[in-house]
């Protein structure tokens, strides 16, 4: 994981093309947070500052889903970085038309590219069509992926550098995040966002400082099965919450009402108690439960041990589970958090998050390093008001899950 960064080159005269994530909400043509584009704003202002150009890259929403609309254009996106930088950003309306832009940029000047997912090469993603053999589907896919090289081809074109600083789409083999680096002649090399996240969750999956505890949430086990596995071999203790917790109940024997179950993953529940108990792992589940009679804000709701009542459901976890995930966080050096104990949008129900995360505040504060990885793990930790007490907070969902399963990462695989 030892990549080089945008300090380890010389930019003066060069051309970066730099691929951020700059996916950020928008509605009805208006940012409506801006987070994303503010976190690249040190990689940005570093190329600027030391004689370098910039041309930068990105996709915005589903546009290969919903089509091309208002709100999944860049342009609304290079005009608010222009106000964020106080000087001028040009626009491509199309990243593989932008020769002669690119080609006239002077030291200080940004070209910023229309959204890469125009392209359905930049993906190279294909459903087999009803009706096309097996054979016309694979020839499909090879012709899409030629392409796909092409479009790297293109984009490698425009500078002398490349810079990925977008961690959110580092687990996508993408022309833009990954088969770019094919085709540039010049280094490839991480920016400040991606080598943050390198430094934390690498160091933290293979080189933590013990006790290491890694709490697992959300709804389903499926999700999470191959974090659990591999996390396993690696943490000290292992905190299971939220909906894929009653998946564990129910392999254990306890009565889950109508709570969220995958009876399919029950054998594979029982098979990672028994691995945590054979390497010493302590594995923990909920003790107790805030059931309710509906999936509604206003549904009634008490609080329940570990068997939940027919016809109920556990929508999160009580105060003595709190209790008991609380102490085992404090004491840890290294813990990584990813997904909520609860179904914490609804007030009634994000207590057990809430106070998890209270706790995981109090690791940083007793110089221990708290990692958030991704995904509603960040939204409940925002919405807590102590994202701020947290040592990071991950920029990738998907990427974070992939890192923690001990997938290699295309896009951080392909840097120098």
């Amino acid at each position: 994981m030892d990549k080089k960064t945008l300090r380890d080159i010389d930019l003066k005269g060069k051309r970066v093309v730099m691929r951020v994530d700059f996916n950020v909400p928008v509605k009805n043509g208006v940012i409506t947070d801006d987070t994303r584009i503010k976190g690249a704003l040190a990689s940005i202002n570093y190329v600027l500052d030391n004689g370098g150009s910039l041309v930068l890259m990105s996709h915005l929403g589903r546009p290969d889903e919903k089509g091309i609309t208002a709100d999944t254009t860049l342009k609304v996106v290079a005009d608010h970085l222009a106000e964020l930088l106080k000087k001028p950003v040009k626009f491509v309306p199309d990243c593989a038309a932008a020769d002669a832009e690119a080609a006239a940029l002077k030291p200080g000047e940004i070209l910023m590219l229309e959204n890469t997912r125009y392209h359905k090469e930049e993906q190279a993603k294909l459903k087999q069509k009803d009706g096309q053999s097996d054979e016309e589907f694979k020839a499909a896919k090879a012709a899409l992926k030629e392409q796909q090289k092409e479009l790297a081809k293109k984009l490698a074109s425009y500078g002398d550098v490349y810079c990925n600083d977008a961690f959110g789409t580092a687990h996508r083999a993408h022309a833009s995040t990954a088969v770019i680096t094919k085709y540039m002649n010049g280094p490839c090399v991480a920016g400040f966002l991606m080598e943050k996240e390198i430094a934390y969750l690498g160091s933290a999956v293979e080189n933590p400082v013990r006790p290491f505890v890694a709490i697992l949430g959300g709804a389903k086990v499926s999700d999470k099965l191959a974090v659990v596995r591999n996390l396993l071999s690696k943490v000290d203790t292992l905190i299971i919450g939220g909906g894929m917790a009653y998946t564990f109940l129910a392999a254990q024997g306890h009565k889950i009402g109508n709570s969220l179950c995958e009876a399919d993953q029950m054998d594979y529940a029982r098979e990672m108690i028994a691995d945590a108990a054979k390497r010493g792992v302590k594995l923990l589940l909920p003790v107790d439960s805030v059931e309710a009679d509906k999936f509604d804000p206003e549904a009634a709701s008490k609080i329940v041990g570990q068997d939940i009542d027919d016809n109920w459901m556990g929508l999160d976890i009580g105060p003595e589970t709190v209790k008991l995930y609380g102490d085992a966080i404090k004491v840890a050096k290294t813990v990584v958090w990813n997904g909520p104990m609860g179904c914490f949008e609804m007030p009634k129900f994000a207590n057990g998050t809430f106070g998890v995360c209270k706790a995981v505040a109090e690791v940083k504060a007793n110089g221990g390093v708290s990692i958030i990885g991704g995904g509603d793990s960040v939204s409940a930790v925002k919405k807590s008001g102590l994202a701020d007490k947290m040592s990071h907070i991950s920029t990738g969902g998907g990427a974070s899950l992939e890192f923690l399963e001990g997938k290699e990462l295309p896009g951080v695989a392909a840097l120098n």
